[in-house]
């Protein structure tokens, strides 16, 4: 799945809870969930310092590989903004912005101030950088020019010369994370980061979890109630992960959901006067192919760039803006600029901001997002039969269909691999699970929150009937103060509550 930031981290980068009680608890009902041989890693105190703004930060130490706990460590950077009513205070509340890749520390640091007023005053909003990502123990593999032809390859190949190409850059992405990460590449799946997040619950002196995941936080969310039921007070997962889908399967979903998140925005823009894209949404749909059409054969210029803004970079702006429908004016004006002028230079800012390129240099998101992709899944080991999934895709969604598949295709190559089959997620004896899903969601579309909240045995579905990736920050008063009194009460709302 390429990086999904939540609604809150797209706009911030883009432009039984007891009164009184801290959520700690004494050493004997810790230590009674300490797994073998990593006490010292659950009884660590984080060291914590001023980093300005009335934030926290320190870092905790986890075992690189929990096999050998007494081997290589990482360390894992987390921050947290305190909670205000300290008489009051219930605990923390963990996040995680999505991804796999995007930052918790930058997350809070520039979303803390969102979450609801009731949560700010009684929970210290604790974010956390995964194994892997940002600060902690980084996975990279690419330089910046390597990821800039990675991304302006031809993903709608139309001869086996382009196809070949796409394979090439492929197979290159994976032997230089080969080469890069040897170490680190076996132990950045989802899995460790959730027995990570259970270190954090420790080291942070929190009995059980409350924590909001949105997007790919969704499935780490999961992934932690399946391992540590017990260990669970309450879980926000917001833009579901469907666990059961193969690697293959969540991409081509995926470019159904940006499918459909496209047909609303054409809705909306063919109703201005100054949509470039026609006067009805079948007609945008066959004018976006057209343009699109038009820019593999010759690309758009960016002003103050000298890159070239291919297909592939065209149609990556395009679905940057759907995450947030504060964006569609942005879209239509990007579009009407290139279709008009030939100018790509706004749809190439939004693709910029999808893949975190700020000042001429990447992140570690895009190494991140696919290392751990990469491993959490089985793989089709062939292009060919990776090509399979790309039909299957371009059938259901002509737009975004072989963009999004072919995205994924350094996987193929990964040198590390896991024959592990997904699985459903059950959580079987855990206390009441929140899964939010958004009816237009882009890039986690909503039938995943159908089965998300249908396999976890306590699983709550609570449904936003509107636009954009994730619900919980888009402010809608009726998923705020469902998820704020869950989250404070512990007591969820009714199993398909709908708000509008």
């Amino acid at each position: 799945m390429r990086a999904a930031k939540t609604i809150g981290a797209t706009i911030a980068l883009m432009l039984a809870a007891v009164t009184g009680c801290d959520g700690a608890s004494d050493d004997a009902t810790m230590a009674s969930r300490v797994p073998d041989g990593l006490g010292a890693f659950y009884d660590q105190r984080p060291d914590w310092r001023d980093c300005g703004g009335g934030f926290q930060c320190a870092t905790v130490q986890v075992p690189l590989d929990y096999a050998e706990p007494q081997g290589e460590k990482v360390g894992i950077a987390v921050i947290r903004l305190p909670a205000q009513n300290k008489s009051e205070r219930i605990g923390s509340l963990f996040t995680n912005p999505g991804g796999p890749g995007g930052s918790g520390v930058d997350f809070v640091r520039q979303a803390a101030a969102a979450f609801g007023t009731d949560l700010r005053a009684r929970f210290d909003i604790v974010g956390f950088d995964p194994r892997g990502v940002g600060e902690s123990g980084p996975v990279r593999c690419n330089t910046t020019e390597q990821l800039d032809r990675f991304f302006a390859t031809d993903t709608s190949p139309d001869d086996p010369s382009e196809r070949e190409t796409l394979a090439t850059r492929g197979e290159q992405f994976a032997d230089s994370c080969g080469a890069k990460e040897k170490t680190s590449l076996p132990h950045v799946g989802t899995a460790d980061a959730a027995r990570d997040m259970d270190v954090l619950r420790a080291a942070l002196g929190d009995d059980k979890l409350t924590y909001y995941g949105a997007s790919y936080g969704t499935y780490l969310g999961a992934f932690y109630a399946e391992q540590f039921p017990k260990n669970v007070r309450a879980l926000v997962l917001d833009g579901a992960v469907d666990p059961r889908l193969s690697s293959t399967g969540i991409l081509i979903e995926q470019a159904k959901g940006f499918e459909t998140a496209f047909r609303a925005f054409a809705d909306d823009c063919t109703a201005q006067p100054d949509c470039p894209l026609g006067t009805s949404s079948d007609a945008a749909v066959r004018n976006l192919e057209k343009f699109l059409a038009e820019t593999d054969e010759k690309p758009l210029t960016a002003r103050g760039d000298s890159r070239k803004v291919t297909e592939s970079l065209a149609t990556m702006g395009i679905a940057a803006a759907l995450y947030a429908q504060q964006y569609w004016p942005t879209l239509r004006q990007g579009l009407a600029q290139a279709m008009q002028r030939g100018d790509g230079t706004i749809l190439l800012t939004l693709a910029d901001q999808m893949v975190d390129r700020k000042n001429g240099s990447y992140s570690n998101q895009t190494d991140a997002n696919m290392a751990v992709n990469c491993v959490d899944k089985p793989n089709p080991r062939d292009v060919d039969a990776y090509a399979e999934a790309v039909g299957k895709a371009e059938k259901s969604a002509p737009l975004f269909g072989e963009f999004v598949v072919w995205g994924g295709l350094p996987c193929v190559y990964w040198p590390v691999q896991t024959d592990k089959a997904p699985a459903p997620v059950t959580a079987k004896g855990s206390a009441p699970v929140l899964v939010i899903g958004t009816t237009r969601d882009p890039a986690t579309p909503y039938s995943w929150a159908e089965s998300l909240a249908g396999q976890l045995q306590s699983g709550v579905l609570l449904t936003l009937d509107g636009d954009g990736h994730t619900a919980y920050l888009q402010a809608n008063p009726c998923i705020s103060r469902a998820t704020d009194r869950y989250l404070v009460t512990t007591e969820p709302p009714k199993d398909g509550t709908v708000c509008r």
